[in-house]
Protein backbone atom coordinates (compact mmCIF):
# COMPACT_ATOMS: atom_id res chain seq x y z
CA UNK A 1 0.00 0.00 0.00
CA UNK A 2 1.08 3.30 -0.97
CA UNK A 3 0.90 6.11 1.42
CA UNK A 4 -0.07 9.51 0.07
CA UNK A 5 1.19 12.50 1.88
CA UNK A 6 -0.75 15.67 1.21
CA UNK A 7 -0.77 19.09 2.62
CA UNK A 8 -3.61 21.40 3.51
CA UNK A 9 -3.64 24.67 5.11
CA UNK A 10 -3.82 24.20 8.76
CA UNK A 11 -6.67 26.79 8.73
CA UNK A 12 -8.67 26.95 6.04
CA UNK A 13 -8.04 23.40 4.75
CA UNK A 14 -8.87 23.11 1.04
CA UNK A 15 -12.69 21.20 0.56
CA UNK A 16 -11.43 19.38 -2.61
CA UNK A 17 -8.26 17.90 -0.51
CA UNK A 18 -10.56 17.06 2.61
CA UNK A 19 -13.14 15.31 0.10
CA UNK A 20 -10.22 13.11 -1.05
CA UNK A 21 -9.17 12.05 2.13
CA UNK A 22 -12.81 11.74 2.87
CA UNK A 23 -13.41 9.48 0.77
CA UNK A 24 -11.03 7.11 2.18
CA UNK A 25 -12.67 7.14 5.28
CA UNK A 26 -15.93 6.19 4.02
CA UNK A 27 -14.75 3.36 1.82
CA UNK A 28 -13.35 1.62 4.94
CA UNK A 29 -9.52 3.25 4.99
CA UNK A 30 -7.04 4.98 6.99
CA UNK A 31 -6.01 9.02 7.12
CA UNK A 32 -3.84 10.61 9.33
CA UNK A 33 -4.59 14.03 10.18
CA UNK A 34 -3.04 16.70 12.46
CA UNK A 35 -5.10 17.43 16.34
CA UNK A 36 -4.44 20.56 18.02
CA UNK A 37 -2.89 17.33 20.45
CA UNK A 38 -1.19 14.90 18.04
CA UNK A 39 -1.79 13.54 14.35
CA UNK A 40 -3.91 10.87 14.48
CA UNK A 41 -5.22 8.03 13.12
CA UNK A 42 -8.42 8.07 11.81
CA UNK A 43 -11.25 5.35 10.37
CA UNK A 44 -15.17 5.09 10.99
CA UNK A 45 -15.70 4.72 13.98
CA UNK A 46 -19.27 2.57 13.03
CA UNK A 47 -17.06 0.36 10.82
CA UNK A 48 -15.77 -2.52 12.35
CA UNK A 49 -13.82 -3.86 9.61
CA UNK A 50 -12.38 -0.29 9.30
CA UNK A 51 -11.21 0.43 13.08
CA UNK A 52 -9.54 -3.31 13.07
CA UNK A 53 -7.60 -1.69 10.14
CA UNK A 54 -6.09 0.84 13.01
CA UNK A 55 -5.43 -1.84 14.92
CA UNK A 56 -3.67 -3.68 12.54
CA UNK A 57 -1.36 -0.50 11.41
CA UNK A 58 0.00 0.35 14.39
CA UNK A 59 0.00 -3.03 16.27
CA UNK A 60 -1.97 -2.03 19.03
CA UNK A 61 -3.23 -4.65 21.69
CA UNK A 62 -7.06 -5.08 21.18
CA UNK A 63 -7.42 -4.27 25.36
CA UNK A 64 -6.57 -0.43 24.32
CA UNK A 65 -9.82 1.19 23.47
CA UNK A 66 -10.24 3.86 20.61
CA UNK A 67 -11.57 7.56 21.56
CA UNK A 68 -13.79 9.13 18.76
CA UNK A 69 -13.81 11.86 17.42
CA UNK A 70 -17.31 14.41 17.34
CA UNK A 71 -17.98 17.53 15.56
CA UNK A 72 -21.18 18.44 17.27
CA UNK A 73 -22.78 17.49 20.95
CA UNK A 74 -26.23 15.68 19.40
CA UNK A 75 -23.39 13.56 17.75
CA UNK A 76 -21.23 12.54 21.11
CA UNK A 77 -24.41 12.04 22.75
CA UNK A 78 -25.45 9.36 20.33
CA UNK A 79 -22.77 7.40 21.15
CA UNK A 80 -23.35 7.37 24.75
CA UNK A 81 -26.30 5.53 26.34
CA UNK A 82 -26.00 8.39 29.56
CA UNK A 83 -25.57 11.99 29.28
CA UNK A 84 -24.70 13.33 33.20
CA UNK A 85 -25.05 17.47 33.22
CA UNK A 86 -21.14 17.62 34.24
CA UNK A 87 -20.45 16.73 30.73
CA UNK A 88 -22.55 19.83 29.67
CA UNK A 89 -20.62 21.74 31.85
CA UNK A 90 -17.49 20.55 30.98
CA UNK A 91 -18.56 20.45 27.15
CA UNK A 92 -19.57 24.62 27.32
CA UNK A 93 -16.39 24.95 28.43
CA UNK A 94 -13.66 23.00 26.88
CA UNK A 95 -14.92 21.66 23.88
CA UNK A 96 -13.77 21.63 21.10
CA UNK A 97 -10.77 21.03 22.60
CA UNK A 98 -7.77 18.60 24.02
CA UNK A 99 -10.58 17.11 26.79
CA UNK A 100 -12.21 13.69 26.11
CA UNK A 101 -15.03 12.44 28.39
CA UNK A 102 -15.48 8.54 29.40
CA UNK A 103 -19.18 7.63 29.45
CA UNK A 104 -21.15 4.54 29.06
CA UNK A 105 -21.13 3.69 24.91
CA UNK A 106 -24.26 3.30 23.52
CA UNK A 107 -25.20 -0.06 21.29
CA UNK A 108 -24.27 1.69 17.86
CA UNK A 109 -20.73 2.02 19.27
CA UNK A 110 -18.41 -1.19 17.96
CA UNK A 111 -17.02 -3.39 21.01
CA UNK A 112 -13.48 -3.09 18.93
CA UNK A 113 -13.48 0.43 19.20
CA UNK A 114 -14.25 0.26 22.94
CA UNK A 115 -11.88 -3.18 24.08
CA UNK A 116 -15.28 -5.26 24.76
CA UNK A 117 -15.62 -2.53 27.60
CA UNK A 118 -19.00 -0.63 28.68
CA UNK A 119 -17.53 2.80 27.98
CA UNK A 120 -16.26 5.09 25.21
CA UNK A 121 -14.16 8.20 25.06
CA UNK A 122 -15.20 11.27 22.96
CA UNK A 123 -13.44 14.23 22.35
CA UNK A 124 -14.41 17.21 20.19
CA UNK A 125 -11.21 17.92 18.64
CA UNK A 126 -10.57 22.35 17.35
CA UNK A 127 -8.25 21.74 15.17
CA UNK A 128 -10.08 23.41 11.83
CA UNK A 129 -8.26 19.78 9.60
CA UNK A 130 -9.98 17.66 11.74
CA UNK A 131 -12.99 19.11 11.63
CA UNK A 132 -13.63 19.79 8.25
CA UNK A 133 -12.43 15.93 7.40
CA UNK A 134 -15.13 14.87 10.18
CA UNK A 135 -17.92 17.24 8.24
CA UNK A 136 -16.79 15.61 5.09
CA UNK A 137 -16.72 11.74 6.11
CA UNK A 138 -20.05 12.58 8.27
CA UNK A 139 -19.27 10.20 10.14
CA UNK A 140 -17.29 9.62 13.96
CA UNK A 141 -14.00 8.55 13.47
CA UNK A 142 -12.08 6.38 16.08
CA UNK A 143 -8.88 8.33 15.62
CA UNK A 144 -5.42 7.13 18.46
CA UNK A 145 -2.33 8.61 18.05
CA UNK A 146 -0.85 7.99 14.09
CA UNK A 147 2.39 6.25 15.51
CA UNK A 148 3.01 2.31 16.16
CA UNK A 149 2.03 1.31 19.38
CA UNK A 150 3.83 2.48 22.63
CA UNK A 151 6.16 4.74 20.65
CA UNK A 152 6.73 8.14 20.25
CA UNK A 153 3.31 9.91 19.09
CA UNK A 154 3.62 11.72 16.23
CA UNK A 155 2.95 15.86 16.13
CA UNK A 156 4.61 16.52 12.55
CA UNK A 157 3.59 14.70 9.33
CA UNK A 158 6.82 13.40 9.14
CA UNK A 159 6.69 11.56 12.13
CA UNK A 160 3.76 9.49 10.24
CA UNK A 161 5.07 8.71 7.45
CA UNK A 162 8.31 7.34 9.24
CA UNK A 163 5.99 5.02 11.48
CA UNK A 164 3.54 3.98 9.19
CA UNK A 165 4.44 4.18 5.66
CA UNK A 166 2.70 1.54 3.72
CA UNK A 167 0.72 0.90 6.34
CA UNK A 168 -2.42 3.27 5.49
CA UNK A 169 -3.59 5.31 2.53
CA UNK A 170 -2.88 8.82 3.33
CA UNK A 171 -1.42 11.94 5.44
CA UNK A 172 -3.01 14.94 5.70
CA UNK A 173 -0.21 17.23 6.19
CA UNK A 174 -1.63 20.62 8.27
CA UNK A 175 1.86 21.29 10.26
CA UNK A 176 3.11 20.41 13.37
CA UNK A 177 0.50 19.90 16.35
CA UNK A 178 -0.14 23.09 18.23
CA UNK A 179 -0.52 21.26 22.07
CA UNK A 180 2.04 18.25 21.86
CA UNK A 181 0.59 16.11 24.24
CA UNK A 182 -2.59 14.04 23.59
CA UNK A 183 -5.70 15.39 25.30
CA UNK A 184 -6.64 15.07 29.13
CA UNK A 185 -9.36 12.25 29.66
CA UNK A 186 -11.46 12.34 32.42
CA UNK A 187 -13.73 9.55 33.87
CA UNK A 188 -17.74 10.47 34.01
CA UNK A 189 -19.33 7.48 34.87
CA UNK A 190 -19.60 7.84 38.39
CA UNK A 191 -20.79 11.27 41.00
CA UNK A 192 -17.00 12.11 41.25
CA UNK A 193 -15.17 13.00 37.77
CA UNK A 194 -11.45 11.17 38.00
CA UNK A 195 -8.19 12.09 35.71
CA UNK A 196 -7.92 8.88 33.50
CA UNK A 197 -4.67 10.33 31.60
CA UNK A 198 -3.46 14.21 32.64
CA UNK A 199 -3.56 16.12 29.49
CA UNK A 200 -3.49 20.13 28.10
CA UNK A 201 -6.47 20.58 30.39
CA UNK A 202 -5.24 20.52 33.96
CA UNK A 203 -6.75 19.54 37.13
CA UNK A 204 -6.76 23.05 38.52
CA UNK A 205 -8.69 24.31 35.10
CA UNK A 206 -11.28 21.37 35.76
CA UNK A 207 -11.64 22.51 39.11
CA UNK A 208 -12.81 25.68 37.91
CA UNK A 209 -15.93 24.07 36.32
CA UNK A 210 -16.22 21.45 39.04
CA UNK A 211 -15.89 22.97 42.12
CA UNK A 212 -12.99 20.89 43.04
CA UNK A 213 -10.11 19.85 41.54
CA UNK A 214 -10.27 16.05 40.16
CA UNK A 215 -7.94 13.59 41.23
CA UNK A 216 -5.54 10.98 39.08
CA UNK A 217 -6.70 7.44 38.91
CA UNK A 218 -3.54 5.32 39.03
CA UNK A 219 -4.56 1.98 36.88
CA UNK A 220 -4.05 -1.59 38.68
CA UNK A 221 -1.78 -4.19 37.73
CA UNK A 222 -4.80 -6.02 37.07
CA UNK A 223 -6.52 -3.20 34.97
CA UNK A 224 -3.60 -3.53 32.27
CA UNK A 225 -3.96 -7.32 32.24
CA UNK A 226 -8.15 -6.72 30.44
CA UNK A 227 -9.79 -4.35 28.65
CA UNK A 228 -8.52 -0.57 29.77
CA UNK A 229 -11.04 1.79 30.21
CA UNK A 230 -9.12 4.91 28.22
CA UNK A 231 -6.24 4.87 26.02
CA UNK A 232 -3.05 6.44 27.53
CA UNK A 233 -3.07 3.78 30.50
CA UNK A 234 -0.10 1.00 29.53
CA UNK A 235 2.77 1.13 31.92
CA UNK A 236 5.48 1.66 29.26
CA UNK A 237 4.06 4.24 26.30
CA UNK A 238 5.25 7.44 24.66
CA UNK A 239 8.58 5.05 24.59
CA UNK A 240 11.86 6.50 21.84
CA UNK A 241 13.68 3.80 20.25
CA UNK A 242 16.37 5.41 22.76
CA UNK A 243 16.63 4.19 26.91
CA UNK A 244 14.95 6.98 28.62
CA UNK A 245 16.42 7.85 32.20
CA UNK A 246 14.13 10.42 34.32
CA UNK A 247 16.74 11.75 37.00
CA UNK A 248 15.78 14.40 40.10
CA UNK A 249 18.56 16.10 39.35
CA UNK A 250 20.32 18.00 36.10
CA UNK A 251 21.68 14.69 34.97
CA UNK A 252 25.07 16.21 33.94
CA UNK A 253 26.73 13.13 35.80
CA UNK A 254 24.13 10.57 33.82
CA UNK A 255 24.47 12.17 30.75
CA UNK A 256 29.03 12.39 31.18
CA UNK A 257 28.64 9.06 32.43
CA UNK A 258 26.44 7.60 29.41
CA UNK A 259 29.24 9.65 27.29
CA UNK A 260 32.30 8.13 28.50
CA UNK A 261 30.99 4.71 28.01
CA UNK A 262 30.93 5.76 24.53
CA UNK A 263 27.11 5.84 24.28
CA UNK A 264 25.47 8.36 22.16
CA UNK A 265 23.07 10.49 24.54
CA UNK A 266 20.35 12.79 24.37
CA UNK A 267 20.07 15.00 27.30
CA UNK A 268 16.65 16.91 28.52
CA UNK A 269 17.92 19.78 31.31
CA UNK A 270 15.95 22.72 32.29
CA UNK A 271 17.58 25.72 31.05
CA UNK A 272 20.06 26.82 33.13
CA UNK A 273 23.52 29.53 33.24
CA UNK A 274 26.27 26.72 32.50
CA UNK A 275 26.49 25.47 29.14
CA UNK A 276 27.42 21.58 28.14
CA UNK A 277 30.45 20.08 28.74
CA UNK A 278 32.43 20.74 25.80
CA UNK A 279 34.31 17.49 26.78
CA UNK A 280 31.39 15.11 25.65
CA UNK A 281 31.50 15.06 21.93
CA UNK A 282 28.70 12.16 22.01
CA UNK A 283 26.08 14.58 23.96
CA UNK A 284 22.97 16.27 22.06
CA UNK A 285 22.31 18.98 24.48
CA UNK A 286 18.26 19.61 24.23
CA UNK A 287 17.46 22.27 27.21
CA UNK A 288 13.81 21.89 27.99
CA UNK A 289 11.30 25.19 28.47
CA UNK A 290 10.53 26.64 31.95
CA UNK A 291 6.75 26.84 31.38
CA UNK A 292 4.53 23.16 31.26
CA UNK A 293 2.82 23.54 28.22
CA UNK A 294 6.07 24.94 26.12
CA UNK A 295 7.80 22.19 27.30
CA UNK A 296 4.74 19.64 26.21
CA UNK A 297 4.57 21.05 22.74
CA UNK A 298 8.76 20.85 22.30
CA UNK A 299 8.74 16.95 24.00
CA UNK A 300 7.78 14.43 21.57
CA UNK A 301 9.15 16.79 18.82
CA UNK A 302 12.82 16.44 20.52
CA UNK A 303 12.05 12.48 21.00
CA UNK A 304 11.47 12.34 17.15
CA UNK A 305 14.81 14.09 16.38
CA UNK A 306 17.04 12.20 18.99
CA UNK A 307 15.75 9.35 17.67
CA UNK A 308 16.92 10.51 13.94
CA UNK A 309 20.49 11.47 15.41
CA UNK A 310 20.12 7.66 16.69
CA UNK A 311 21.17 8.40 20.56
CA UNK A 312 21.62 5.25 22.89
CA UNK A 313 20.23 7.06 25.64
CA UNK A 314 17.89 9.94 26.96
CA UNK A 315 18.68 12.14 30.31
CA UNK A 316 15.77 13.65 30.79
CA UNK A 317 15.99 16.02 34.67
CA UNK A 318 12.12 15.24 36.07
CA UNK A 319 10.29 18.61 36.41
CA UNK A 320 8.67 20.06 39.37
CA UNK A 321 6.22 17.49 40.71
CA UNK A 322 2.68 19.55 40.66
CA UNK A 323 -0.37 19.78 39.16
CA UNK A 324 0.67 22.27 36.12
CA UNK A 325 3.40 19.49 35.04
CA UNK A 326 1.04 16.65 35.55
CA UNK A 327 0.80 15.93 31.91
CA UNK A 328 4.74 16.13 31.10
CA UNK A 329 5.25 13.87 34.02
CA UNK A 330 3.22 11.08 33.09
CA UNK A 331 4.58 10.68 29.37
CA UNK A 332 8.08 11.30 31.01
CA UNK A 333 7.35 8.51 33.43
CA UNK A 334 5.61 6.07 31.09
CA UNK A 335 8.32 6.91 28.48
CA UNK A 336 11.47 5.70 31.03
CA UNK A 337 9.26 2.14 32.37
CA UNK A 338 11.31 -0.77 31.55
Amino acid sequence: MHTELLTVDPQRPEPERIARAAAIIRRGGLVAFPTETVYGLGANALDSAAVQKIFAAKGRPSNNPLIVHVTTLAAAKSLASAWPEVADRLAARFWPGPLTFVLPKSDVVPALVTAGGPTVALRMPAHPVARALLDAAATPLAAPSANRSTQVSAVRAEHVVRALSDRIEMVLDGGAAWDGLESTVVDLTSNVVRILRPGPIDSILLGEVLGYEPSQVEVRAEERDGALSSPGQLRKHYSPSATVELTLDDGRASALRSATAGLRVGWLPMPREDAPPKEAANVVYCPMPRDPAAYGRLLYDVFHRLEAAEVDVIVVESPPMTSAWAAVLDRLTRAAAT
